[in-house]
C-alpha cells in the first residue's frame, strides 16, 4: 500500500510548514531514512527523511508552498507496486474532470490562465510538457497568447514590467529555461533610469522569512508584553580574575558569555519566578532552567538553547555553547536547538554597546541585556577609582515578575560576578 509523506508538525505551536525543495524528483527511487526534502517552520530549516523505500509519486505540493500540518503531499510506492491512472479518456478537453498536475505544471497553467480540464496528458498525470505543447496548439489562436507562451515569466515580473512600462521580450531571464525573474525586471529599470539621467526611485527591500518571523514575534511581544526595566553596573574585575584563571588550566576557551550562563543559572535557581513563563493566562514554574543565547545570523535574530545550564560544568557548558553559536551561524540547528528556553541573555558587549534594553522573548518571563565590560571612575572604599564596569539591564514581563522579585535576582547576579569564586556553587 503507498505509503504518505506528510508536512509534518516540529513544534507544539506550528500549524504550517514552508517546503523549500525537494531533494528528490518524482519518479525517483527512495531509501527509508534518506533526506527526501527540505522544509522551513519558523524557527529552523531542516531536512525531512523518507517515511518508506520505494519510488516517490503523486507529489502535490511546490517548492515554496505553504502547506498546512498534517497533509499529505506526496505517495511513496513500495517496489512494484502501481496505481491505477485515470483513463485518458476522461481527461480530455472538454471532459469537465481535471486532471492530476505537477506543481511546476500547475504554476504554469495558473499563470496563463488554462484548465486544466482542457489538457491531455501523455501519460496520467499532466506535466510541464503538457502545458507548453498545449501553449503551442494555440499558436495560432490569438497573437496575444503566442507572446505569453514565448515569453515566459514569473507573475511578480510581468507585474512590475507592466508597471514599469517594460516589454518582457526585451529582457534576457535568469531563472529556469530562461524565464524572466522579478530581479530581471528590477535590474532593466534601474538600467533605463540611469541612462536616462533619473534618479533611482526607493524600493523595497527584499526581507527572508527568518526576518519576517523576527518582525511579527517581536511586535507581538512589544504590544501585548507589559515590559519594566531594572538596571545596575556591576563590578567585573573577579569575573576578569575569574576567567583568566580558567584559562590559565588549558581547560578550552571560556568567554565572559560563559561564565554569565553560569551565573545566571545559578541566581535562576534561587530566584524561580524569573525562569517561568506566561502561558494561556497562567504562570508556570519551569522545573529545568534552559538559556537561551540571542545570536545575530545574516538574514535576523535565532536563540540557540542550553538546556539544563545550571548541572553543566564550565568547561563543558563552553565547549555546548561554541558548538551552538557555530551551529547557528552556519544554518545546522536542529528543531530541538531552537525549542524549550526558559530565560534569554543577549550580550552586545562585543560591539561597543555599554547598555541596551531588550525584548523579552515570549512565553518567557524575562531577558538580561549584557553591555561591554568597561573601565569607568567609581567609589572604592570612598574614593575615586578606576574599575572595569559592566552594566547589567533585565526586563521582565510585570505579568510574571514584580519590580521586587526582578530586583532580588539582579542583585544576586551582581554578587555572583563581583564574587564567583566565594559564592558560586
Amino acid at each position: 500500500m503507498p505509503k504518505e509523506v506528510i508536512m509534518p508538525a516540529l513544534g507544539m505551536a506550528q500549524e504550517t510548514g514552508t517546503l523549500l525543495r525537494w531533494l528528490k524528483r518524482e519518479g525517483d527511487a527512495v531509501e527509508k531514512g534518506e533526506p527526501l526534502m527540505e522544509i522551513a517552520t519558523d524557527k529552523v530549516d531542516v531536512e525531512i527523511e523518507a517515511p518508506a523505500s520505494g519510488v516517490l509519486t503523486n507529489v502535490t505540493a511546490a517548492e515554496g508552498e505553504e502547506i498546512p500540518v498534517g497533509r499529505a503531499i506526496a505517495l511513496i510506492l513500495a517496489p512494484g507496486e502501481d496505481l491505477t491512472p485515470s483513463p485518458p479518456s476522461r481527461l480530455g478537453e472538454g471532459s469537465g474532470v481535471r486532471a492530476s498536475a505537477s506543481p511546476v505544471a500547475a504554476r504554469m497553467a495558473a499563470e496563463y490562465n488554462i484548465d486544466l480540464a482542457q489538457i491531455t496528458p501523455v501519460g496520467g498525470r499532466i506535466q510541464k510538457e503538457d502545458v507548453l505543447a498545449f501553449l503551442a496548439q494555440q499558436e495560432n489562436s490569438t497573437q496575444s497568447r503566442t507572446d505569453r507562451a514565448r515569453v515566459l515569466a514569473s507573475p511578480k515580473a510581468r507585474r512590475l514590467a507592466q508597471e514599469a512600462g517594460i516589454d518582457l521580450a526585451s529582457l534576457a531571464g535568469s531563472g529556469p529555461e530562461g524565464a524572466i525573474l522579478a530581479a530581471d525586471v528590477t535590474a532593466a529599470r534601474k538600467a533605463e533610469e540611469t541612462a536616462d539621467g533619473r534618479p533611482q526611485t526607493a524600493e523595497e527591500v527584499p526581507m527572508s522569512r527568518l526576518w519576517q518571523v523576527m518582525a511579527e514575534r517581536l511586535t507581538q511581544s512589544w504590544t501585548t508584553v507589559p515590559h519594566f526595566y531594572l538596571s545596575r553596573e556591576v563590578d567585573a574585575g573577579q569575573l576578569i580574575a575569574w576567567r583568566k584563571q580558567l584559562q590559565s588550566r588549558g581547560g578550552g576557551n571560556v568567554t565572559f558569555t560563559d561564565l554569565l550562563v553560569k551565573l545566571t543559572a545559578v541566581a535562576l535557581k534561587r530566584h524561580p519566578r524569573l525562569n517561568a513563563s506566561w502561558q494561556n493566562g497562567r504562570i508556570i514554574a519551569n522545573a529545568a532552567i534552559n538559556i537561551g543565547l540571542a545570536v545575530a545570523v545574516e538574514d535576523g535574530l535565532l536563540v540557540p538553547v542550553i538546556h539544563h545550564s545550571d548541572q553543566l560544568g564550565l568547561f563543558d557548558l563552553a565547549a555546548h555553547r561554541a558548538d551552538l553559536v557555530g551551529r547557528t551561524q552556519n544554518g545546522k540547528l536542529s528543531t530541538a536547538d531552537l525549542q524549550g528556553g526558559t530565560f534569554t541573555i543577549s550580550n552586545l558587549g562585543m560591539y561597543g554597546v555599554d547598555h541596551f534594553n531588550a525584548i523579552v522573548n515570549p512565553p518567557q518571563a524575562a531577558i538580561l541585556a549584557v553591555g561591554r565590560i568597561a573601565d569607568r571612575v567609581v567609589p572604592v572604599d570612598g574614593q575615586p577609582g578606576v574599575r572595569p564596569m559592566l552594566t547589567l539591564t533585565l526586563s521582565c514581563d510585570h505579568r510574571v515578575v514584580d519590580g521586587a522579585r526582578g530586583a532580588q535576582f539582579l542583585s544576586t547576579l551582581a554578587e555572583l560576578i563581583e564574587n564567583p569564586l566565594r559564592t558560586l556553587d
